[in-house]
């Protein structure tokens, strides 16, 4: 008699039990695919507000360059208030996850010193704006056109088709040359010729010839000047002007107008 009354408080309990386990099951499932639906839901609302402030600034003629770092900028902010709204509906205290998370961040800080140079160097690429997207710059030992302007890394794609990210510290710390900002460039190139030459009627026939070269401006003109001599031979330095889109393709015709003159070079002779 004892043992069947011990069997059925013991079946009481694990029938208790089991109505327990059930009933907080059913609720930390319920928590469990509701915040997996809160994350869908937000990831999209977060996708449509940040389309929306591109539209609304591409609008307004925002520089892209901003626009870019801009949209990362809010999509990470407000996925962190997203996180955490969800682990606040979840029942977790976020007050003492914000402390967690702060001493995790510092930690992570003193460890990842160098990433967070490269946010605030980013920041600081953005606000005085040395170079857009789109300039050809020469930075950190990479020459290339600016594709984008990360948080953390700027891609630049090089001469010879490469995309190469680098980190935005690295960018800010050293010195930036922009080829795009002014509108034209002027390039350097040499002539060499012997020294027998009358410098003279080289410098206005090299002048006029490449002066006719399409795509070199007419002002500033071409500047030709001797610039080295020697018993043996003449340097000139030649320098013409032409827009930023057209220096490879000048730069290219321009030495062959000097081989050119080269090559022809006997009818520049002085007597004697």
């Amino acid at each position: 008699m004892d043992d069947l009354n011990f069997i059925d408080i013991s079946t009481d309990k694990i029938t208790a039990l089991f109505d327990v386990a059930m009933q907080y099951g059913v609720v930390i499932l319920l928590k469990i695919v509701t915040a997996i639906l809160l994350w869908i839901v937000g990831r999209w609302l977060i996708g449509v507000v940040v389309n929306m402030v591109r539209t609304s600034l591409t609008r307004q003629k925002f520089d892209p360059t901003v626009l870019r770092y801009l949209g990362s900028f809010i999509t990470v902010v407000l996925n962190i208030f997203l996180v955490i709204a969800i682990l606040s509906y979840c029942g977790i205290e976020t007050t003492s996850l914000a402390a967690l998370l702060a001493a995790v961040g510092l930690a992570i800080g003193m460890a990842w010193s160098g990433l967070l140079a490269n946010l605030a160097a980013g920041g600081f690429i953005i606000v005085l704006r040395p170079f857009k997207v789109g300039d050809l710059i020469s930075a950190a030992d990479v020459t290339g056109t600016v594709m984008e302007i990360g948080l953390f890394v700027t891609s630049i794609n090089t001469l010879d088709n490469v995309l190469t990210m680098v980190g935005n510290n690295k960018v800010f710390a050293g010195n930036i040359v922009n080829f795009s900002s002014n509108p034209f460039r002027r390039m350097e190139l040499t002539a060499t010729l012997p020294a027998s030459v009358d410098e003279h009627a080289v410098i206005s026939t090299l002048k006029q010839q490449i002066g006719s070269i399409p795509d070199v401006l007419a002002n500033p003109e071409v500047d030709i000047n001797l610039s080295a001599i020697s018993a043996d031979a003449l340097t000139l330095s030649v320098r013409p002007y032409c827009h930023n889109d057209h220096y490879w393709a000048v730069y290219y015709k321009s030495v062959e107008v000097i081989r050119d003159l080269q090559r022809n070079v006997a009818k520049f002779q002085t007597a004697g």
